[in-house]
C-alpha cells in the first residue's frame, strides 16, 4: 500500500533559473517516490510553468523567496508554489505571435485540478496543480 500525506518543501529565489533548480529537486523526489513516466513529465512542465509565473508576476520582498512544495496523498501528486503577491492568476488568451501567456493555459488543461489558496506562512497566494496516479501508486516500502 502506498504511504500517504508525504510531502516535501524547498524555497528559491526569485530568479529565472529557479524554474529549472525547481525542476530538479522534482525530479529527484519523484524518483524517490518511484513516480515516472508521463505522470513524472507531466508534474515538471506544470512545476515549470507555476514557477515561471511566480518568477515572472510575484513579489519577494527582501529576505524571502519563492517557495515550493510537492505532496503525495490519496494517489494524488501536488505540486504548488507560493510566493508573496495576493494578485491571483487568471488565465488570459495568447496571440499566435504572443511569447508568453500560454502558462496557465498549459495548466489547466494538464492537471486533473489546480487553483489557489492563502499562503501558510502570510502574504501571498499558493498555486497548485494536482495529478491522479493510476495504479496502485509508488511502493514505499518498509
Amino acid at each position: 500500500m502506498p504511504a500517504t500525506g508525504v510531502e516535501t518543501r524547498q524555497l528559491f529565489p526569485r530568479h529565472r533559473r529557479s524554474a529549472g533548480r525547481a525542476r530538479a529537486a522534482l525530479r529527484q523526489q519523484l524518483v524517490e517516490w518511484k513516480i515516472d513516466d508521463e505522470p513524472a513529465e507531466t508534474a515538471v512542465l506544470l512545476l515549470s510553468e507555476l514557477v515561471t509565473n511566480a518568477v515572472e508576476h510575484g513579489r519577494v520582498s527582501p529576505g524571502r523567496e519563492i517557495g515550493t512544495r510537492f505532496a503525495l496523498y490519496d494517489s494524488t501528486l501536488r505540486v504548488e508554489v507560493a510566493d508573496a503577491n495576493n494578485d491571483l492568476p487568471k488565465p488570459r488568451p495568447a496571440g499566435i505571435d504572443d511569447e508568453d501567456g500560454r502558462g496557465l493555459a498549459l495548466v489547466i488543461a494538464l492537471a486533473d485540478r489546480w487553483g489557489t489558496c492563502p499562503r501558510r506562512n502570510g502574504i501571498g497566494k499558493a498555486v497548485w496543480a494536482e495529478l491522479k496516479l493510476s495504479g496502485e501508486g509508488p511502493d514505499f516500502g518498509p
